[in-house]
């Protein structure tokens, strides 16, 4: 009786323990397992004679790029606190004098900026072989095709493409991938020797370029406070740069004092004086990160 009692325990114990490896070992079911949130990331990298600051947006994100523009020029902490932005990078050109963009700005579908309107712009005579130029430079758009956000870069004569409605706007440039447009936008000429963005000098600069999943990067290539002088990135190189990070489509926003980007509470400028200190300038227009 002792040694059927025994037998009996033994079996139960194999029971409980073939029971328990067959539990463990059963395959989670895929619906229950937590996939890691799509969120913004920032990271730096040093170039020879520039920090560069980079967001990236993943494409089919919970996050937003979308336009601003300010009835007075504003810091980028002040678009920030306006709209709850998560981010902000400068974005299109504009007159400091006057105050009036000199880019194009097109918020849900309207055109609230328009260059034609700015009086110091039209009728300057430097500038007046080259309107026509700069009334088609590029734009960075947010389209709503169907249900899906859809990110483009493209001259201001081109049309959206077929289902999709243009949402927001803002137009800077050159373009910088896949090509260097700098004499197609008016902002180079070689015959003049005319090149209003001293594009082959280092210089502190901001871009905006898509990756070929849709994701979308932001760049602030800063001058380093211990060589302001001779210090930031060329059109050429940020060009070059923006290849590095993925992107095959991108464009020059406003650089200069006016380089200047806003991340999780920080903001980060460009530009710095002689003794190193960071020049903080106002801008027209911005590039926001929000939560959808």
């Amino acid at each position: 009786m002792r040694k059927i009692k025994l037998l009996g325990l033994i079996l139960i114990s194999l029971a409980m323990v073939l029971w328990f490896n067959l539990r463990s070992s059963t395959p989670s079911i895929p619906t229950v397992v937590s996939l890691p949130a799509k969120t913004i990331r920032y990271f730096e990298r040093t170039l020879p004679q520039s920090i560069a600051h980079i967001l990236l947006i993943p494409a089919n994100s919970r996050f937003l790029v979308t336009s601003a523009l300010s009835q007075k020029v504003a810091t980028v902490e002040e678009f920030a606190q306006k709209h709850r932005a998560v981010a902000i990078l400068n974005a299109g050109f504009f007159d400091p004098v006057n105050q009036k963009s000199t880019s194009y700005v097109v918020l849900q579908g309207k055109l609230v900026a328009n260059p034609k309107e700015n009086e110091r712009l039209v009728n300057n005579p430097n500038l007046k072989p080259y309107l026509s130029q700069i009334f088609n430079r590029t734009e960075f758009r947010r389209y709503l095709c169907g249900q899906t956000i859809r990110y483009s870069i493209a001259l201001h004569s081109e049309s959206s493409p077929a289902g999709c409605q243009l949402v927001d706007a803002i137009g800077a440039g050159p373009r910088l991938l896949p090509e260097l447009t700098l004499v197609k936008e008016g902002f180079v000429d070689n015959t003049n020797k005319r090149d209003a963005l001293g594009s082959n000098q280092p210089n502190a600069r901001t871009a905006v370029g898509i990756t070929r999943d849709g994701s979308v990067v932001l760049v602030m290539a800063a001058q380093k406070p211990s060589a302001p002088a001779n210090s930031g990135v060329s059109l050429p190189v940020l060009a070059d740069f923006m290849k590095t990070l993925g992107a095959d489509q991108a464009m020059n926003l406003d650089g200069g004092s006016s380089s200047s980007l806003y991340y999780n509470g920080k903001t980060f400028y460009g530009k710095v004086d002689l003794e190193g200190n960071s020049i903080k300038r106002p801008v027209k227009s911005v590039l926001l990160v929000q939560e959808n």
